[in-house]
């Protein structure tokens, strides 16, 4: 398993939170259940108020598994998906 942080950002006008269908479908998404499947475990995520962006901090096996877990996502906007490591690591490590 490795870390990443993924970042998703849409218009106002696309924003899956207003619309009454997909927002219920969107935090079955996000479910602990539903990640397990393309075996990703979610550390984190939140929403930046008022930006229509949303940040996760997992673990996952790949980007692959990452692309298909956020393809709901992919489809209201941008999904950009970084290879992360944690504090801890970078200072082991000594370079970002």
């Amino acid at each position: 398993m490795s870390l990443f942080v993924i970042k998703h950002e849409h218009s106002p006008e696309s924003c899956p939170a207003m619309d009454p269908q997909t927002a219920p479908m969107l935090l079955s998404e996000l479910s602990e259940e539903n990640a397990g499947k393309y075996g990703i475990k979610i550390h984190g995520e939140a929403v930046v108020n008022g930006k229509h962006t949303f940040y996760l901090i997992v673990d996952a096996p790949d980007e692959k598994s990452l692309n298909n877990f956020m393809s709901l996502f992919a489809q209201a906007g941008s999904v950009d998906i970084y290879p992360s490591s944690s504090c801890e690591i970078v200072v082991n490590r000594g370079f970002c």
